[in-house]
């Protein structure tokens, strides 16, 4: 909608004041201030569990980095949950687009998340333009919170957990095309199921995360879903399709490393051990015949960390 140019200024001045609140209410609250590292691993520790699980594999000198970017991208996938209004969506996202081109003119906000990032590009080159695709990206899904196409939801992926992955390898110093290209797909198949377990939740909110093509095609009542909270006609299909396609993207990540008998570069490992809750998710789908709503999808997998530390010893997912 247009916005008359009579209306523009005082909207400019609203946007500007949610802005401004979100950035003193970090300030004021002094948070982390003192320990940037500390607060990031413990916002990762209570946001994050497999991401947290998975850190442990980070060599030591990586791991306060790695933190510092786990932490910026759940601040920054939270970021729709967590306001009322796009505006104020907006504001926390130009407060962190500010904040990155502040880092990188060696100019940090006093924000413990900030700070921590600040510290991890003194000593990895980090891209600006991946902290600027996952910022826009957050941006988009303020406005369209669903997606249409299959091609819709796959572009998000990239621009979000793939372009994660890719600042982990970028932190590690491994600028091999074969493992972006496999982490390219690792992420869309790590959004994909992490869509798929959270799918009870954002439908309570009147948000269906499968495609409009794939719920049409199997005959989905969404306002049947949202309204009763539970598995409609359909809906096992089509969670079917989504998770189908997350493994094919999972399976064709695993085959960039056919040349080594599928094993990864040791050095890699960290980052493609993220591929092991994705496999997780997908086995207890298909253990409760892709029904979304199944309590079982929300329970810790107790195997978990043992799974973890065998695919890294094994350097294979």
């Amino acid at each position: 909608m247009t916005v008359p140019p009579s209306l523009r200024p005082r909207r400019l001045q609203a946007f500007s004041f949610c802005r401004r609140l979100h950035t003193d209410s970090v300030f004021r609250s002094g948070a982390g201030i003192s320990n940037p590292a500390e607060y990031c691993k413990d916002f990762v520790r209570k946001h994050d569990h497999e991401g947290y699980l998975t850190s442990q594999l980070y060599p030591k000198k990586f791991q306060g980095g790695y933190f510092a970017l786990r932490a910026f991208y759940i601040e920054l996938a939270t970021v729709r949950e967590a306001v009322s209004q796009t505006t104020l969506g907006q504001a926390r996202l130009m407060f962190w687009r500010d904040a990155i081109k502040d880092i990188y003119n060696d100019k940090p906000p006093r924000h413990p998340i900030a700070l921590a990032i600040h510290e991890a590009t003194r000593h990895s080159h980090l891209p600006l333009y991946h902290f600027n695709r996952i910022i826009e990206a957050r941006e988009q899904e303020l406005h369209n919170q669903t997606h249409l196409t299959l091609d819709s939801m796959t572009s998000h992926a990239e621009s979000t957990s793939s372009t994660f992955l890719y600042l982990l390898l970028a932190m590690l110093n491994l600028p091999s095309s074969t493992l972006a290209h496999a982490a390219s797909h690792l992420g869309v198949a790590q959004s994909l199921t992490t869509l798929l377990r959270a799918l009870p939740f954002h439908a309570s909110k009147g948000v269906m995360v499968i495609p409009a093509e794939i719920t049409a095609k199997h005959g989905v009542n969404q306002q049947e879903i949202f309204s009763k909270g539970k598995l409609s006609h359909g809906l096992e299909d089509a969670v079917f399709e989504l998770a189908t396609t997350a493994n094919d993207h999972l399976l064709t990540a695993r085959d960039m490393f056919k040349e080594s008998g599928g094993m990864v570069p040791p050095e890699a490992m960290p980052v493609f051990s993220a591929a092991i809750p994705v496999v997780s998710i997908l086995r207890t789908l298909e253990a409760i015949n892709f029904n979304a709503f199944d309590p079982s999808l929300q329970i810790r997998d107790w195997r978990l960390p043992w799974q973890v530390w065998r695919s890294y010893y094994k350097r294979t997912f």
